[in-house]
Parts: C-alpha cells; structure tokens; sequence
C-alpha cells in the first residue's frame, strides 16, 4: 500500500527567543541568544544562576477562556499559545479543526515542574503542610495536562497523547504523528512539544548531575556554545513548538500553503547508559538511517542539519563522530547548526522548535548560525562546518534534525520541499 504523504502546513512557537515564530526566527538567523540571569525563582544560592527563560508572554492575550488560562500550568500556557498560532498559521479556525479528523501529539521531557515544585514546598513547610497541598496538584502534575488543555481549548475528539523520551520527546512526537497521518488515523495532528523546568528544585537536580553550565553567570549570552572547546554544560530553556502536520491531498483539497514534506522518520536506542549517549554516536546513527531509509533518500541529499548540539563534550563529540559515519566525506560538505546557542535546551519542546528551524531554513534558503563558536574543539574531533556566528544563505532543499535524549532515546525527521 503506498503511503499517505504528509506535509506542514502551520507552524507556532513561544521560546526565550521570541514569542512567535517570526520572532524566534529573526533572533535565531541573526545569533541572538535568549539567555540571561533566571528571574522565575531566587538563584542567588545555586551554582547556576542563568536560563533561557521565555519573557514578556501573557496567554490572555491569545483567544482563549480566561478561567482555563488561570488553572494551566506555564507550560500548558506556552503549549496553548504555540499551538494557537500554528493553527492560525495554517489556516484553521476553533470551528474547523474541531470538524477535522484531528489530534494532538506533544512531546514533554521533565514534565510539569512548576505545580510539583509548589507543592514540595508547601508539603514541607511545618507551617502547612500535606494539608495546604493545592487540591488541583494531582491533575496539575500529570504530564498529559498541556495535550489535555489543548484539546478542550480546540474541541479536538482525536487522540490526545503525551509522549516522553526525555530530550529526543519532540521529535517522536513528529514521527509518531507522521506515522498516525501516514496510517489514515489522522489527517491532522497539532504535533510538538514542550517543557518548563526552570524551578529551583529541576535546576538544583541538574546542578547536581553537572550538566548545567555554571561559568557564564556573569555573561549569559555567551553560555551556550555548541561545539566550541570552551564549552561546559547546556543552557536550561523552556518554551513549545507546534507544527500542524497534515495529509498531503488533505492539504491541497483545502488550498492550504504547504512549507514542506515530512520526508522520513527513524528512531533508536542506545541501550547502553542512562545520561551518556554512545561515544561512537552508534544509537544516533542506527536513527539517521532509518528515517533516510524511510524517506527514500540517500545521505548526500541532505543540504542542512540541526544538531541536537547541546554544548556538552559528551554530546557534541558523539554527534559529530554519528555525522562522519552516516555522511562520510560528505560530512565535510553539510551545512550544521546547533540553534540552542540561541533558544537554549527546551528539553522536551527542542527537537519541535528545532524541526521548525528546519522549515524556516528552506522557506528562505538560509542556514542559522551556531552562536558563540569562537573556537571549535579540534581535539574532540569537532572539525565539521557548524556554521560559527554568523549565517548562510545558501539553496536548502531537504533537512535532517536529530534528538538524542537521557536515557539513550534518539529520534531523527528529515523535511524537504515539495
């Protein structure tokens, strides 16, 4: 049986790069980064003390019921508005993406920090306790709540699914909605992800794991620098992205504008260490295969790649070793960007907005830098073209962005034009 095509047909985001797609674009393109001192809790007392916190967003300003909007989580409110301005983008209205054979798939890597960390709080205070826990706290918590909202805000009957893979959860999220649109199940899917975890208590967790960078408090901009040997740690970030992703006939019947073709979907497992990916990147390798395979396209085809790029020794050499392997001399040709120098680690919502990245880059021909690459770390074998500081316009015909997440969860999309 020959497969259903599927394609983009809207877009939305809410990033500390900006609090729309345009936004976060023209930042991203121009090396902006959205870092800066943490405002959302008192960090004076942590070793980390910066983030890429979303800024200035206000979900009353979005069509939406007030009552719903106060009860949401932040990152229900980022969800709702990324997916707000996708469907918008697309051409939909409340009316007929209720009508349409419709669902959700959002990728959520931490979960809904900000309600949990209240209520750790409150329960242990001796001045409160389990008896001032918030009685909205259980359902609050639960990680299906942004998809769940969503939903209800749309009057969307289809499913409504949360999907967790740690860093790689926004990607499958794509792939999986692909895969549903592909099957006939759907054919359409609001698809993304997000995440909101800049608390005390997510950035102490990841303080103590030694993740997080702690030697640019004094000049965030400059934290998050993939690739470079001066490098120590990934930004925490925050935010969502959504892409409506449609049936192709779907799409035309409806005279939508299409931004480009879900091309092919792979996804893997190192099974080898709970935070390390693989140091030959072989788990992130077996993932770029399979979706080139998927998508019927052979290595040399690709003109851009979004690098997980996390600003991590670990991560960064891995990847670039799963390049050389997958694209052999070819690797040296690619174009490669890690756009978390601007937007930040969004943990379940990076490989959303990183697949949007990849869209924006064929809509206009343009491959977005990777800030603050002063000097890539040659030791470590990071000797590709990362495209350091500033961008390229160059033609961009097909894309590939991988995710590599804890606990060895890899997932890469490649999206090309029509």
């Amino acid at each position: 049986m020959e497969k259903r095509r599927v394609v983009v047909t809207g877009l939305g985001c809410v990033s500390a790069s900006g609090n729309n797609v345009k936004d976060t674009w023209n930042n991203v393109k121009n090396g902006v980064s959205g870092v800066d001192k943490i405002t959302l809790f008192d960090a004076s007392n942590h070793l980390v003390q910066i983030a890429a916190e979303v800024k200035d967003f206000n979900i009353e300003n979005y069509d939406i019921d007030r009552k719903l909007a106060r009860k949401t989580n932040r990152v229900t409110k980022f969800l709702l508005g990324a997916s707000i301005e996708a469907v918008n983008d697309a051409g939909f209205d409340k009316d007929s993406i209720a009508k349409a054979n419709a669902g959700i798939i959002t990728g959520m890597g931490i979960g809904l920090s900000e309600s949990a960390d209240n209520a750790y709080q409150i329960y242990n205070d001796p001045a409160k306790g389990i008896n001032r826990i918030p009685p909205l706290t259980a359902p609050l918590v639960l990680n299906n709540e942004p998809s769940a909202n969503v939903a209800m805000h749309f009057q969307i009957h289809g499913p409504a699914w949360t999907l967790s893979t740690a860093c790689a959860s926004g990607t499958d999220a794509l792939g999986l909605a692909a895969d549903m649109i592909r099957l006939g199940r759907m054919d359409v899917c609001l698809a993304g992800g997000c995440d909101a975890n800049i608390t005390g208590f997510d950035i102490g967790c990841y303080q103590a794991l030694s993740a997080l960078t702690t030697k640019f408090n004094d000049n965030p901009k400059a934290a998050s620098r993939p690739f470079d040997k001066d490098r120590s740690g990934f930004v925490m970030g925050e935010g969502a992205a959504v892409l409506i992703l449609e049936e192709y006939e779907h799409a035309k019947a409806r005279g939508a504008r299409i931004y480009a073709e879900v091309a092919g979907f792979g996804a893997s497992s190192d099974a080898y260490h709970l935070t390390a990916p693989c140091p030959d990147g072989a788990g992130g390798i077996l993932a770029m295969k399979k979706a080139l395979e998927d998508a019927g396209m052979k290595p040399e085809e690709i003109n851009y790649y979004n690098a997980h790029g996390t600003s991590t020794s670990a991560n960064d050499t891995a990847e670039t070793a799963m390049l050389k392997s997958v694209f052999g001399d070819y690797a040296y040709k690619l174009h490669i960007s890690s756009t978390k120098s601007e937007t930040g680690h969004m943990v379940g919502g990076a490989g959303a907005i990183e697949a949007i990245m990849c869209v924006k880059a064929l809509e206009e021909n343009f491959i977005p830098p990777t800030a603050n690459l002063d000097n890539p770390d040659l030791e470590h074998g990071c000797d590709l073209d990362y495209t350091p500081k500033t961008g390229v316009a160059c033609e961009v015909k097909a894309t590939a962005s991988c995710s590599l997440g804890f606990g060895g969860h890899n997932g890469c999309i490649i999206l090309k034009k029509i």
